[in-house]
């Protein structure tokens, strides 16, 4: 509980829990210059907001020299610590990962039920939140799709869009805590939620997995054929 206090404290204030924000979108190293240029406000400010974060084991520091000379750097990562707030208490990544190794243990017909239960869920999503977007071109389907990807924790970009195809990565993976006890299956399930989701705004997609953060990638990179 006293940790808990600590954090809410440190991210009641609302600069401190956008820079944590900014830093989970960026997924890279992050140095003072670069917080203070990004919001504006004094390097010394800077320092205080990342300091506190780092009090709290939501962020991580480390020197890193940066090839100009002079003294290391001190750059910002975020934490391997994973950061849960529930009052009262409860652990759904026990639930989480209990639930995947009961699939697990039902073979393939578990494993087969899992995969068509994410792009359900992922299709469903997409179907609530843009019901209007039938009418929309496929650039403004794509910026729905983008939308409702950061609203699920993502924190997607979309690269290198050609006539029919749509590259883009996942910086932030919701499962990744469970993905580490069960990779294959929750990796798995994710690549159909993430095609449930495409489905829903251009119908038959063949999505491709080209690198997976949980290989120790920067993310998790993905190409969906339209």
């Amino acid at each position: 509980m006293e940790q808990t206090l600590k954090i809410t404290n440190v991210l009641s204030d609302p600069t401190r829990f956008h820079i944590y924000e900014f830093i989970v979108k960026k997924n890279a190293d992050v140095t003072v210059q670069d917080i203070a240029e990004a919001f504006e406000i004094h390097p010394n400010v800077a320092r205080l907001h990342l300091s506190k974060l780092e009090d709290v084991n939501m962020l991580h520091s480390h020197t890193k020299k940066t090839g100009r000379g002079g003294r290391p750097s001190r750059v910002y990562n975020l934490s391997k610590e994973v950061v849960q707030l529930h009052f009262p208490f409860r652990d759904y990544q026990l639930l989480a990962q209990i639930a995947f190794e009961a699939f697990a243990g039902m073979g393939e017909a578990g494993q087969e039920a899992l995969y068509t239960t994410g792009k359900k869920f992922g299709k469903e999503m997409m179907e609530r939140e843009a019901s209007h977007a039938s009418h929309l071109d496929r650039a403004g389907k794509s910026e729905v799709l983008k939308a409702a990807a950061e609203m699920t924790g993502l924190f997607p970009e979309f690269h290198n869009q050609t006539d029919d195809t749509i590259v883009f990565t996942v910086n932030n993976c919701p499962f990744k805590e469970v993905a580490s006890h069960q990779k294959q299956l929750v990796c798995e399930m994710h690549s159909h939620f993430l095609k449930g989701m495409f489905e829903a705004m251009f119908q038959d997609i063949v999505l491709k997995e080209e690198h997976n953060m949980m290989d120790g990638c920067a993310n998790c990179l993905y190409k969906a054929q339209i």
